[in-house]
């Protein structure tokens, strides 16, 4: 085993974890799961089945990734972040054709948001703590509140972008340059 699993952390036979990973207390981690390589697994996380967590991912405690939800990449999850993946819930129905959320790489969701499945998180984006997302989320977003509006953009490093007249931002921190075209941010 190369990688580090508390002892009262539960990874179930066939899940797949890559090496420096960090499995703390009271996790469990499903059978068909798979998580990359230098994750940190906080207290009581849970992992479902056949959910994919990239490399470099931080989840911080009590949070539940449930089937039909994939991780990429160099993603945060803030405590207690909250995934759904049924639509239309109900007990005495038993539903295993999950709705998709993608969380794309680089993401940062805050404590206590809510994610309802169905709506991807783009790629470097932000997502307030608190926040309940019912919509997609565009690539270098910024987006908070209850229901989660746009209220930004925001560089990789998570600097917020000012874009002048000709739709063109530096990041801040990296100097990296951003240009914003038909509500699309890509860096240059």
């Amino acid at each position: 085993m190369r990688y580090f699993k508390h002892e009262t952390a539960v990874v179930d036979q066939g899940a797949i974890i890559g090496d420096e990973t960090k499995v703390w207390h009271f996790t469990h981690i499903m059978s068909s799961a798979h998580v990359g390589a230098r994750c940190i697994l906080g207290q009581n996380v849970f992992v479902g089945a056949d959910v994919h967590i990239g490399n470099g991912v931080k989840i911080q405690n009590n949070v539940s990734v449930y089937s039909g939800v994939t991780v990429e990449d160099d993603v945060f999850l803030g405590p207690s972040v909250v995934f759904t993946n049924v639509n239309a819930p109900r007990s005495f129905i038993e539903q295993k054709d999950f709705a998709r959320t993608r969380i794309g790489k680089g993401a940062a969701i805050g404590a206590n948001a809510t994610i309802v499945c169905g709506n991807d998180i783009g790629e470097y984006s932000f997502i307030g703590a608190g926040a309940v997302v019912t919509a997609t989320v565009p690539d270098y977003a910024k987006y908070y509140g209850v229901p989660a509006q746009h209220k930004g953009w925001i560089s990789r490093t998570g600097q917020d972008l000012n874009f002048d007249k000709d739709g063109k931002a530096i990041c801040p921190q990296t100097g990296e340059e951003y240009v914003l075209e038909q509500d699309v941010v890509r860096p240059l």
